[in-house]
């Protein structure tokens, strides 16, 4: 069994934007990020992106955006994330979807797929639904405080996703 970092997008590895990540000039890397999932790769985790992505549902962009800037992050912290899970609906717009967060679907899958040991794995995310997420998938988590929520349901809170690779990494 392996042991996996779920990590969501906007707000841990990207900028968080006013509205929707839509646009190549508003996807910026957060400060730390590269060094984050380095260590946490050296420590062993596989590392894999689950994020919630309704403006597809809203017809703000397309699912391609998505990877694009997916392939951008990947060329920044050379190659090293394993996989990227996203779900593209919205119960106003689309239909509701077990994918979308709060749901944990996509952790689920990813655990299927990667024979991923979920007492030796995390959720890391900057939104209460990240959270729910990750407690309903059985792992660890962690939230990444000063976004547009706040959450005590966390079994941790950091500030940024370098401060809790540091803090995974002396669990290990």
């Amino acid at each position: 069994m392996k042991k996996c970092i779920f990590l969501d997008r906007d707000g841990v590895l990207n900028e968080e934007q006013h509205d929707y990540v839509s646009r190549r000039e508003d996807f910026v890397i957060r400060e730390g990020v590269i060094e984050g999932l380095s260590l946490l790769k050296k420590a062993g985790y596989m590392l894999i992106v689950v994020t919630n992505q309704a403006g597809i549902a809203k017809g703000l962009y397309t699912e391609n955006l998505v990877r694009d800037f997916h392939e951008i992050l990947q060329a920044e912290c050379g190659g090293i994330i394993d996989d990227l899970y996203f779900a593209k609906h919205h119960p106003n717009y689309t239909s509701n979807s077990l994918l979308r967060k709060p749901d944990s679907l996509m952790l689920e899958k990813a655990m299927a797929k990667y024979q991923i040991d979920s007492t030796q794995s995390f959720m890391i995310g900057d939104a209460e639904r990240d959270v729910k997420a990750g407690k309903k998938a059985g792992v660890k988590t962690i939230h990444i405080t000063g976004g547009k929520e706040t959450t005590d349901l966390a079994d941790w809170q950091f500030g940024s996703l370098l401060e809790a690779s540091r803090f995974i990494t002396t669990l290990a």
